[in-house]
Parts: structure tokens; C-alpha cells; sequence
């Protein structure tokens, strides 16, 4: 009788049910001791390197926390309770310490069942105010670093639902804080709203080929309630405690003020609202203030911004990243498109950047124009500065050394971004008498700081830059080859004092101040241990091995903790698809084998304690040179890409090929999809949180910018989904019910799960409550674990044993 339940048992596990209502599973003792680990704190220390901050968070969210009131509107998830965004990382507790002291000081005075975030460093970095959630709202909190020690300045009325919610005023006592309005009506339920009438859409003709994003306004009601939870009164709160009232309820949005502190620009966020596009698309004004709360001037009117050319490149007309100028006291800058926003049209310079000086009402002076999209500048002097532009469709960045006095620019850096061996690294800033970060000048040399990525490995580096030649000297290069030296920041380039964290397989990244004017100066500031102890002793490498058409890969090779030589194992292939136009950038190395092995919640590093080797990170370029883009040969190259990296570890001795499964995320499912669907390299795959029928994102997707129309049999192609009918490998898919990510929604993977059902494939859904587009709860994330490593040892640890028995199930059949 015990036989023929044992039986029955097995023939449950291998059909399953039709749906199947599961509490939440842990996973074996050997992930879960991993998977769940008290996390060394987050570390923030002052632009002087001498005091540092500790913050102390939770690992994962709790299931309960998710599930508290969410409204999703216009692109925002906001808690309507609390009034702040309902997916906030929070910190439970602070800890501070000199860098040159050996213990970290509790901080006293913290709020009971704290939960801490938006931290912000006063001017002279002696405070940082933050806020603390409670059940009913959100409070204002600072911290004085010098006593370690934090105390309340408001109730809990805070609105910190759209950002720039504390601002510091220059004089290190008073902030600007967003509170909530005295007005704000009552919320409309629109699960229970009876409607008015219908809700209508109309198209002017214009085309607007946006993405397909998630979280939009669709209803009045919805305006209602974004309005709603968008206004706020600004109020003036010291350091004290005292409150103060300075403008009026508005629906703002930015709040910023000038480097020295006398002007306040404040953006307002203004209807017609939009169903297409996300609130940082609404009509907008900018308005400059005193400090007083006078107003000053308006500095920019921004329309809906719904209609654009084609193109990832496309941009809209008028005024755009307005920003301050950090080496002058109160001085705008902003660029405009010069070629109408539109990548189509051929001009000789794409942008143009003007400066106007306080009071903000002279004629604007153009200080400079790039021949590609605008996308930033380190300011130096009146004389030396440094622009940068880019042209996403040929992967180039051009780097500018200009005069804003003058407006003479040259080019002194033109190339690949996506060529990290030719990155001659980022100039290094310091804070200067305003407290903004602006170039690291001595005389006429500045400096470069580098990840130093070659074909020789990682070794980072720091640059001194000639103006007047442009020639660079190395002062500084990491010799480490069994360890990996991250550089962080300049403490103070004078002296030789640098920021770096350093670390190693075996050893929990710590912060360290080295000197490069002395040779083997280093002195610790931090001591985290390991919290991963069980894989300490695991096998690590990078392995390097060629695709059939010659192309160089490499992915991080992990063998299991008890590997005993000569025997096969099964293998974890997970890997994320990446785009190039060329094939030298395609082939690049930037894997360290000296990186500290981190098993964060989506990782497959896990299954070295249950006997599996694992290719992380497996290289999967897709590549597409000239007029050809990647996506013409999508599938051939992503089926040779997983037979390259198959055949490498397969050479190496270590796997058993008939056990091979394949995984990934996002883009990475739809990978993996693919894989399954058009090879017969793999057992098993693993897919989580992608997108499987193109067509459902007409306007483009991933770095695809024809729409469908446009390129039919790409989007056919490269859906999954219209071939479910070749798919006869055992996949697993894993979606988070409330993904936000733009295309992926739950409706592609329980479309396709029809499919492959409908067409007798074997395949198990998994749908997470409350589940965004990466999974933040400790349930969640715990019976995802377990869903894996079920899937694993069914269909690929013991594939054959499976396989056996369903034969035998046949005979019993036939």
C-alpha cells in the first residue's frame, strides 16, 4: 500500500496541479543560510574624510509592508497614508564615527521602530536631516554628527511623495520642507466611484511613439487623486524645531537652491495632465524665488510633453536640464535643441548651452554647442570647463575642455562609451566655497580617475591632466592581482589622499584612505566581516573562451563547495543580453575575478552548495556593425552565444551537457525564452519578470527603436510567444504581480504560460503578490528561492532519474 501512495505521490509531483494555492516556502538550509544575513551598514562619509556615517537597514522588506495602501499614478507609487513612496528603502539605525576612531558611537534619541530615509548633509556637513515614516505620516528628523545624537523637528505631516523634500539653506539652521497642504481634499476611491461618464482619448494627428509605461493616470478620478497627493504647502523648519510658512499649496516638483544660497528655484508641476506619459512629462513652470519667498522671476514654461520625433535621441524644444552653474554664485544654465529635437535631421551641432546671470532677466549668453545630445558639465573657472555629449545610435561620446567666457571649445575625447578600454576615466571634483562639486584644479593640471579595464585585467588608476597640452601623467595605478581596488573619491588630491574600498572573493568590501604620494599608505576606516562564511572556500575564476564567429566572451565561473575532480556536474547558466555596434567593444573584459562573491536575492550563486556549477554574468553581446542593428540576428547570436559558453566549461571537464539549465531577468527572461525556443542546448530554464510577445510594445523595447511597423519580422522574430508551439523545454516562470517596469507587465507571462500550456508544454507559473519588477519582499523572495531550486533538481539535478520514471509511467500506462 506504502508503495503504491509513494507511487501516486510521484505522479502528482511530475503532473501537477492545475492551480495550486501554496503558502509561502523556505528555501534548504544551505540557501537559506546565505539568502538570509544581516547586512553590513551603508557608509557615507564627509567630503574631508573625517566623518563617516553608518546606516543600518533590513535585508528585505516584509510581505505585510508591501501590501499597505498603494496608489499608482502618473509613474509614482505612493503610500496615501504616510505620503511618501510605498517601495522606500528605510534604515533602522545610525551609527557615526571619526575615521580616525576605532568604534562606531550609537546614535542616541532614535524614534521607536525607526524607519529612516532621504538623508541629506547640511552645507557645512556637521548635520543631516532626515525623515523617519511612522504609521500615520512622515516626520523631519536631524542629526547632530559631532554629539551622535538625533532629535524630531515636525510632526508627521511631511509630503514626500514627488522628491526634494529637505533642502538646506545656506546657513546650516533652516530647511525648506514640502508639507502637507491645510486644503488637501479627501482621496476618491475609485474601486468603489460610481463613474461619471466615459473616459475619451483623442489624437490630434501628431505622432506620439512612447514607450509602453506602466503606473499612468487613466481615469478623472485619477487626475483627482494625483493632484491630490502632488500639492504642498513649502514650510521654513530650523534646526530648532520652529515652523514656518513660505509658499502656498502647489503641486512642486524641484526644489533647488542657488550655489550661494540667495535664490531658490522652484519647479510646479501644471495640467492638462497626460495618459501617455509619466508625471515628469506634465506641462511644468519654473519660478525663481528669494529667500525670503519673494518671487523673482519665471525661468521656464514647459509644455505637455507627449509628441516627439522618433528615436531614442529625440528630445523635446525649449529650455531642458536647467541647472545652476556650481563654480558661480547664482548663475542658470540650461541647454536647447538645435536640430528641433530630432535625431533625423542632419545639422552641424545638435545643442546649444546658454548661462544667464541673476537677476534672470537679461539676455541669455550661449556659452556652448555640441555636435551630439547635450548630457552634462563639470565647471571649473571662467575659463576651463568640461562638456560632455553623446549619440546613443553610434554608441559615441564626445568629451569638450571650453571657455564659458568665451564659448571656444575643443574636443579632447571622441570615442566609443561602449569601449571601456579606451575610458580615460572621469575628472575628479572637490567642493568648493559654494559646496558644490566642481573640478579639482591645481594651476593648469587636473586629474582622471579611471576603473582601468584591460585586456590585461582591472587595474584603476588616477591621471594628472595638462590643460595647456593635454598630455596625462600616471600618478597612481592599483597593483592588486588578487584583490580589486575601487576608487571612490579625492579626499584631498594636494596631499595624496585618496577615498578607496578594496576587497576580494573571500573578503567583505572595506573603505580605506590610501595616500599615492607614499607608497603602501593605507589605513582602514572600516572592518566588516564577511557575513557569507560558507562560501568562503568556493572556486572562483573568470574564464575566457570564443564564440564560432571568432567573438571573445567570458562569464564568472563558479565550481561547487564539495567539486571533487573528475566528476560531472550539472550546470547554472545566467546571463543578461547586451547590445554593441561593434564587435572589438562586444569582446571586452570587465569581469574581476577578485570581486567579492555576493549572493544578492536574484543571484543563482546559491547553487555551489547543492552540487551545481554556475556561469554568472556569461557574456550574451549582441551585435550588429554598420547599417546592421543587433536585433537582425538576435537569435542566431544569442543560440551561439549559450552554445559558446557551454562548450568552454564542457571543455574544461567540469559538467555533465545533458544538465545544463539557463536563467535570467527582465531582459534576461525573455533571453532565456528565446534560448529554450530555438536550441536544444538546455534541461530546464528559469525566467523572471520579462516579456515574451513584442507586439505588446510596439514603439520599441530594450535598445530596439524601430517600432513594429517599421521592422514586423524583428518583433515577430524575437517574440517567444509566437513560436510557443517549438517549445517543448521545462521552464519556469516567476513575475512579480505589480511590476512597473516599462513592457513587462504580468499580462506577458501569463499570456505566454497559456500558450505553453494550451500547446502541452511543460512549464509552472509563479505570480508574487505585491511584487514589483525586482522583488523586495522576504516571503517572496524566499519561496522564489524554492521555486528554483524545486525546478532544478526536478527537471535538471535529476533529469534522467525524472525521465526514467516518466517511461515507466508510460509502460504502466500502455
Amino acid at each position: 500500500m506504502k508503495q503504491i501512495l509513494r507511487i501516486f505521490a510521484f505522479f502528482i509531483l511530475l503532473n501537477g496541479y492545475a492551480q495550486q494555492n501554496l503558502t509561502y516556502q523556505q528555501p534548504s538550509e544551505e540557501i537559506l543560510e546565505l539568502a538570509d544575513v544581516e547586512l553590513a551598514p551603508g557608509v557615507q562619509i564627509d567630503s574631508k574624510g573625517e566623518q563617516m556615517v553608518l546606516l543600518f537597514r533590513n535585508q528585505y522588506k516584509s510581505i505585510a509592508e508591501l501590501s499597505e495602501t498603494e496608489l499608482r499614478l502618473a509613474g509614482l507609487r505612493i503610500n496615501p497614508v504616510t505620503n511618501i513612496g510605498s517601495r522606500t528603502n528605510y534604515y533602522t539605525n545610525i551609527k557615526v564615527k571619526g575615521v580616525k576612531d576605532k568604534d562606531a558611537k550609537q546614535v542616541s534619541g532614535l524614534p521607536e521602530n525607526a524607519r529612516l530615509s532621504g538623508f541629506r548633509w547640511s552645507p557645512d556637513e556637521s548635520m543631516i536631516a532626515c525623515l523617519n515614516t511612522t504609521s500615520t505620516g512622515v516626520e523631519v528628523w536631524v542629526l547632530d554628527i559631532g554629539n551622535a545624537k538625533v532629535s524630531k523637528l515636525t510632526d508627521a505631516k511631511v509630503n514626500a511623495n514627488m522628491g526634494s523634500t529637505l533642502n538646506w539653506f545656506k546657513d546650516n539652521q533652516n530647511l525648506l520642507v514640502k508639507m502637507l497642504p491645510n486644503d488637501r481634499q479627501p482621496l476618491i476611491n475609485t474601486a468603489v466611484a460610481v463613474p461619471t461618464g466615459p473616459t475619451v482619448s483623442v489624437s490630434d494627428g501628431a505622432k506620439a511613439q512612447n514607450r509602453t509605461y506602466q503606473d499612468l493616470l487613466k481615469t478623472p478620478n485619477d487626475e483627482f487623486n494625483f493632484e491630490q497627493l502632488a500639492r504642498s504647502e513649502i514650510k521654513k523648519v530650523s534646526v530648532n524645531g520652529n515652523v514656518e510658512d513660505f509658499l502656498g499649496a502647489d503641486m512642486y516638483r524641484g526644489i533647488s537652491f542657488s550655489p550661494d544660497g540667495n535664490y531658490i528655484m522652484i519647479t510646479k508641476i501644471k495640467r492638462p495632465f497626460s495618459y501617455l506619459v509619466t508625471y515628469g512629462r506634465f506641462p511644468s513652470e519654473s519660478i525663481m524665488y528669494s529667500i525670503n519667498g519673494n518671487k523673482v522671476t519665471e525661468v521656464n514654461e514647459v509644455p505637455l510633453d507627449e509628441v516627439r520625433p522618433k528615436g531614442f535621441m529625440s528630445t523635446r524644444l525649449g529650455k531642458r536640464n536647467m541647472t545652476w552653474r556650481g563654480d558661480k554664485p547664482s548663475t542658470l544654465v540650461w541647454a536647447e535643441a538645435l536640430d528641433n529635437g530630432d535625431p533625423a535631421v542632419e545639422v552641424d551641432y545638435r545643442d546649444a548651452v546658454y548661462e544667464q546671470n541673476a537677476p534672470f532677466n537679461g539676455t541669455p549668453k550661449l556659452i556652448l554647442k555640441t555636435k551630439q545630445r547635450f548630457s552634462g558639465i563639470s565647471w571649473g573657472s571662467d575659463n576651463t570647463a568640461i562638456a560632455y555629449d553623446y549619440w546613443w545610435n553610434t554608441r559615441n561620446t564626445k568629451t569638450y575642455m571650453f571657455s564659458p567666457s568665451t564659448a571656444e571649445a575643443k574636443v579632447i575625447s571622441d570615442r566609443n562609451y561602449q569601449d571601456v578600454y579606451s575610458d580615460p576615466g572621469n575628472f575628479v571634483s572637490s567642493k568648493n566655497e559654494f559646496g558644490r562639486y566642481t573640478l579639482n584644479m591645481n594651476g593648469e593640471k587636473l586629474y582622471l580617475m579611471g576603473d582601468g579595464y584591460s585586456k590585461d585585467g582591472q587595474f584603476p588608476f588616477i591621471d594628472e591632466y595638462n590643460i595647456k597640452t593635454g598630455k596625462t601623467k600616471r600618478l597612481y595605478q592599483s597593483e592588486y592581482t588578487d584583490k580589486l581596488e575601487s576608487l571612490n573619491s579625492a579626499l584631498d588630491m594636494k596631499k595624496g589622499k585618496i577615498l578607496v574600498r578594496i576587497e576580494s572573493k573571500t573578503e567583505y568590501p572595506n573603505y580605506y584612505i590610501r595616500n599615492i604620494n607614499r607608497k603602501n599608505d593605507l589605513t582602514a576606516i572600516t572592518a566588516f566581516e564577511n557575513p557569507f562564511k560558507s562560501l568562503e572556500s568556493v572556486n572562483k575564476r573568470v574564464i575566457s573562451y570564443k564564440r564560432d564567429d571568432g567573438l571573445d566572451l567570458e562569464g564568472t565561473l563558479y565550481l561547487p563547495l564539495d567539486y571533487k575532480e573528475d566528476e560531472k556536474y550539472p550546470m547554472i547558466l545566467w546571463a543578461y543580453p547586451r547590445e554593441y555596434k561593434d564587435k572589438a567593444s562586444a569582446s571586452q573584459s570587465t569581469a574581476n575575478p577578485n570581486e567579492f562573491v555576493y549572493p544578492y536575492w536574484g543571484s543563482p550563486i546559491y547553487w555551489v552548495t547543492k552540487g551545481y556549477v554556475v556561469l554568472d554574468d556569461a557574456a550574451f553581446p549582441i551585435v550588429g556593425e554598420g547599417d546592421e542593428e543587433p536585433n537582425d540576428s538576435f537569435r542566431t547570436q544569442l543560440v551561439a552565444n549559450g552554445k559558446a559558453a557551454i562548450d568552454a566549461v564542457d571543455n574544461l571537464g567540469f559538467i555533465d551537457r545533458d544538465k545544463v539549465a539557463v536563467g535570467g531577468h527582465s531582459y534576461g527572461a525573455f533571453m532565456t525564452a528565446n534560448l529554450l525556443s530555438h536550441s536544444n542546448l538546455f534541461a530546464a530554464g528559469i525566467a523572471r519578470s520579462g516579456a515574451y510577445n513584442r507586439t505588446l510594445t510596439p514603439f520599441g523595447f530594450q535598445s530596439e527603436e524601430r517600432s513594429y511597423w517599421e521592422a514586423p519580422e524583428i518583433y515577430y522574430n524575437m517574440s517567444p510567444f509566437m513560436h510557443a508551439d517549438k517549445m517543448k523545454t521545462p521552464l519556469l516562470l516567476i513575475h512579480g504581480v505589480a511590476d512597473n517596469n516599462s513592457g513587462t507587465y504580468p499580462l506577458q507571462s501569463e499570456r505566454y504560460f497559456n500558450a505553453l500550456k494550451g500547446l502541452g508544454a511543460p512549464v509552472r507559473l509563479v505570480m508574487l503578490p505585491k511584487e514589483s519588477h525586482g522583488y523586495r519582499a522576504k516571503e517572496s523572495i524566499m519561496h522564489m528561492l524554492w521555486e528554483q531550486d524545486q525546478w532544478l533538481d526536478k527537471h535538471v539535478k535529476n533529469k534522467k532519474e525524472i525521465e526514467e520514471k516518466i517511461e515507466n509511467k508510460e509502460t504502466i500506462k500502455n
